[in-house]
């Protein structure tokens, strides 16, 4: 059995969200100056909320705020998610690096469902 997270830097999620975001700052490197403003600050401001809205949902310590927190937290990985998809079919990122990108965000995503699923069972 786990032992409970005392900081939000106990949580395996986040841990992996941070390390998400910044695979997420290394592929957005590689766009062109012209998107500085447009898909590439899109994304990365999608990539940091993940880690963001987990560590401050944590800080509330209400499972309800927590909850709400994550299911944003959620949601923006739903926008990186697309946001990818359309800088893949416009030619801005390598069919490589949006695999990459995908796997990590997957995983975060599934570790986030049943982090979700947890809270809602102890409301």
């Amino acid at each position: 059995m786990r032992k409970p997270a005392k900081t939000y830097r106990d949580l395996l999620v986040w841990q992996k969200a941070v390390g998400a975001a910044g695979l997420a700052y290394r592929v957005t490197k590689g766009f062109p100056r012209a998107e500085l403003y447009g898909l590439t600050a899109q994304l990365r401001r999608c990539a940091v909320s993940v880690p963001s809205n987990i560590a401050e949902g944590f800080g509330r310590r209400g499972q309800s705020e927590f909850l709400r927190f994550l299911l944003i937290a959620r949601g923006s990985i739903f926008e990186l998610e697309t946001q990818s998809l359309i800088a893949l079919n416009v030619g801005l990122m390598q069919e490589d690096a949006y695999t990459e990108l995908a796997a990590a965000y997957d995983e975060v995503e599934r570790m986030m469902e049943t982090l979700i699923r947890t809270v809602q069972s102890k409301r």
